[in-house]
């Protein structure tokens, strides 16, 4: 009771009470927890195991329901045990069998009981047994003990109960229920939340299934439009690889049947005229020499090339764009063009200058024999930077490939001197290849301002000067807008240039003091 005890026999008061003066804690093991199958929460077991455990009685109403519905079957008599439930006892609420109901009449106590048949309780609701007290099973559950918060019978109140407050259950019910009711109220709440909050879930998961189902639709019209797109460019691919092949083997063909006939023709003349030189008369000779060199002079102005007219070289380049197909972009194209090194030129403002420590950069621009642009990148280009006086210490270069037939070439210079070019395509020199560059000192940043006038820059200082030379009136010394020396339009401080973007000239030392202007923005 409460986890505490009586020590020895029990104190007791003057009156012969127990008394609660001398408690001693029970000795607490480590409850034992055990799983509900229902709600899955840990439930720790009372300290008689199992059996300790609160009962469900409305289940085992239910399940006697149950078994009334399905006729009877299952049930046995609570008095002996043996036959089938025929009547119920309303006021002991006791099923019986037929012998042990008319037993049960035969009692004066319970001569009057009223008697039901099983057949007329399957409309019922409650018909459960009454509940019996676990400590004395002759006495039914009809007290309550506020101390313990727990039903009680009437053994148990002039028992382990005495003088706790105890009364009927019909008396203290209302306190009870209104305690729980209202416990119920609080909880209410959350099961329309945690039930709104599911509907919401279910709805959003309905939602989520249905988008799953259209994006994989999407997906796979996507994808079906796609493959078809690739598969009709294939085709084409093939198709147009295999034109590339008719027309360059009737290309072949027709040289091939030039040469041929050429060659028949320059065989020929070769073996008449050797058989004249060999078998003729001298008077034979002579008199057809005229058409033997004539042939001959013909046959040898006759123009062949002695190298194929087209080219074996067919590549396919995945990853060159080649367009839309079907509305999809589409990569993947069929290159016959091949580069020619005598046919690349070089494009670029630094080609034959350049600044010490700073960035030079030109144009490759590939083309094939027929002079046209090769369109695509992948070219094997070259590119070295050598100085006159240092040859065995090239500059670095990158080569950046642009992937449409033009290449980014870019070198920085250390020093000022004459460096050496070379650009090469298939180990083969362009087009002004090699060529020279004129590397100068590094360009010199203007330290003064590009502005309109001393006045304006210099927040109306009277001592600011400028190398324009203009002054105004009125002991200003710099220059000012219309007046002596004033350049007309916008120009640098420090040396009198009239473009922003230029090398200063200036010269360090002059006695004017140009550092009031130098630190002034504009």
């Amino acid at each position: 009771m409460g986890g505490v005890t009586l020590e020895g026999g029990g104190a007791r008061s003057g009156d012969g009470r127990p008394s609660l003066t001398k408690l001693k804690p029970r000795v607490l093991q480590p409850p034992i927890g055990i799983l509900c199958p229902v709600c899955d929460a840990q439930v720790d077991l009372p300290m008689g195991g199992v059996k300790a455990l609160t009962i469900d009685h409305l289940a085992m109403n239910d399940v006697m329901l149950e078994s009334l519905r399905g006729e009877g079957q299952g049930l046995v008599c609570d008095l002996c045990s043996d036959r089938e439930v025929e009547k119920r006892c309303q006021t002991c609420k006791a099923n019986l069998c037929h012998f042990c109901c008319q037993a049960h009449r035969r009692q004066k106590k319970t001569t009057y009981h009223t008697m039901v048949d099983l057949k007329d309780l399957k409309g019922y609701s409650q018909i459960g047994k009454p509940i019996l007290c676990p400590a004395h099973p002759a006495e039914e559950l009809r007290l309550f003990c506020e101390l313990c918060d727990q039903p009680v019978c009437r053994d148990c109140v002039v028992g382990e109960h005495r003088e706790h407050p105890c009364d009927f259950t019909s008396n203290v019910i209302h306190k009870h229920g209104d305690s729980v009711r209202e416990l119920l109220r609080g909880t209410q709440p959350h099961v329309e939340a945690l039930e709104e909050a599911l509907a919401q879930i279910k709805g959003t998961n309905s939602a989520l299934q249905e988008r799953v189902k259209a994006v994989a639709a999407d997906i796979r019209t996507f994808s079906e439009g796609y493959i078809k797109a690739i598969e009709e460019h294939r085709d084409k691919l093939l198709k147009q690889l295999e034109d590339i092949r008719v027309q360059k083997e009737n290309s072949l063909q027709l040289q091939k049947a030039q040469l041929e006939q050429l060659l028949a023709d320059m065989r020929t003349g070769v073996e008449f005229t050797e058989h004249l030189l060999t078998s003729g008369s001298d008077l034979e000779i002579l008199i057809t020499k005229g058409v033997v060199v004539e042939r001959l002079t013909k046959l040898n102005k006759v123009e062949y090339s002695a190298h194929p007219g087209v080219s074996e070289k067919i590549t396919f380049s995945p990853k060159e764009k080649a367009g839309l197909c079907r509305g999809y972009e589409v990569y993947g194209a069929i290159n016959t063009k091949e580069v020619d090194p005598a046919k690349c030129v070089l494009q670029g403002e630094d080609l034959h200058r350049a600044r010490e420590k700073q960035p030079a950069s030109f144009i490759v621009l590939c083309k094939d024999a027929t002079g046209e642009s090769m369109g695509r990148g992948g070219d094997n280009v070259q590119v070295t930077v050598i100085p006159k006086d240092k040859k065995d210490s090239p500059v670095k270069t990158m080569v950046h490939d642009n992937k449409d037939g033009t290449y980014y070439v870019s070198y920085t210079p250390k020093e000022p001197g004459t460096y050496t070019v070379l650009v090469c395509v298939k180990e083969q020199h362009v087009q002004g290849s090699p060529f020279t560059v004129t590397v100068r000192k590094r360009h010199r940043s203007h330290p003064g301002v590009f502005h309109c006038c001393t006045f304006c820059s210099s927040g109306g200082q009277k001592t600011a000067r400028c190398a324009c030379g203009g002054t105004m009136p009125g002991g200003y010394l710099g220059c000012g807008h219309g007046h002596k020396g004033h350049p007309g339009r916008p120009h640098w401080s420090c040396c009198g240039k009239f473009t922003e973007k230029s090398e200063c000239t200036w010269a360090g030392g002059q006695s004017a003091p140009r550092s009031l202007l130098r630190t002034v923005a504009l």
